[in-house]
């Protein structure tokens, strides 16, 4: 049991440092997420192909994980452009403004009542956000995309746990990242309108990080985080994955020194938005306790 735990925080890991590797790929968001996601794809569908496992669904089927995947792009578009307006600890702290937007989201789209204890929680955390926003108006932008991205990133786990009833998660994910490249070939060329890319073609650099986050931190994370799946309950999961803010504001701290940058505001804005995720992940163990007995 100790070796899935290992695993699943290597996974949590990765998945934080997919926010370092957003400040070290020099591309625009735009064309980081198309590249991502592209060889993502390829990478999956090559995997499943050769262990058998690569599936065609109808068009209704496909449409309905290619949408899922529109939404994924949105989301890391955005998450990416966050860190390049502003940095990696201002970015992922937004990202905790997620709470916020699923007690609304959540119930509204799987027809349940809305929990109001959530939504002051999650206004608790939006709370934090703007005292990071008064802090540092030089963030505006990157700040305004880390909402932005925190709110789609509400959406698409809500359309996946009903897809998911359906389909295999690595399918899922093989359409959903194929689904997102087709979306950003439409969405590309008006977003650059306003958001102008300096070059399309990545350096030598570039392809190097890039590699590492498509491989690594993508096809490589994902495969980790479903094998502790077969040992392990969601939930456990899901819970753990809470500590990916935490491991991308130490490694940003380590790396780019963002620390030397950031004062009080941010430190006061962040502990608002921790007392937040923290309530909410004590009432979710007390819920669950509840339910078992």
């Amino acid at each position: 049991m100790k070796k899935v735990f290992l695993q699943l925080h290597i996974a949590i890991l990765f998945a934080g440092f997919t926010a370092i590797l957003g400040k070290l790929i020099r591309l625009n968001e735009g064309y980081l997420t198309a590249y991502r996601m592209l060889i993502s794809a390829v990478t999956l569908a090559i995997i499943l192909y050769l262990k058998k496992k690569l599936k065609v669904y109808s068009w209704k089927n496909m449409l309905k994980l290619f949408g899922t995947g529109a939404i994924i792009a949105l989301h890391w578009v955005s998450f990416y452009g966050s860190i390049k307006y502003s940095n990696v600890s201002v970015s992922v702290t937004c990202l905790s403004s997620i709470g916020f937007f699923t007690s609304f989201f959540e119930p509204m789209i799987m027809k349940r009542r809305i929990d109001w204890v959530e939504v002051l929680l999650g206004l608790l955390a939006i709370a934090g956000i703007y005292l990071i926003f008064n802090f540092y108006p030089e963030y505006k932008m990157g700040i305004i995309f880390g909402i932005i991205s925190a709110m789609l990133a509400c959406l698409f786990p809500i359309f996946n746990k009903t897809l998911l009833k359906e389909f295999l998660p690595e399918t899922v994910t093989l359409y959903e990242m194929t689904g997102g490249v087709i979306a950003l070939c439409f969405i590309l060329p008006i977003y650059f309108q306003f958001f102008p890319a300096a070059y399309f073609l990545p350096t030598t650099s570039d392809w190097f990080w890039l590699l590492i986050l498509s491989w690594v931190c993508t096809v490589f994370a994902f495969i980790l985080s479903l094998n502790s799946l077969r040992h392990i309950s969601a939930f456990t999961v899901n819970l753990s994955y809470n500590f990916e803010p935490v491991y991308s504001i130490i490694m940003a701290f380590i790396i780019f020194k963002e620390n030397k940058f950031l004062g009080p505001g941010f430190y006061l804005g962040f502990t608002l938005i921790l007392i937040a995720v923290t309530f909410q992940m004590i009432r979710v163990w007390n819920e669950r306790k509840l339910r078992k007995e």
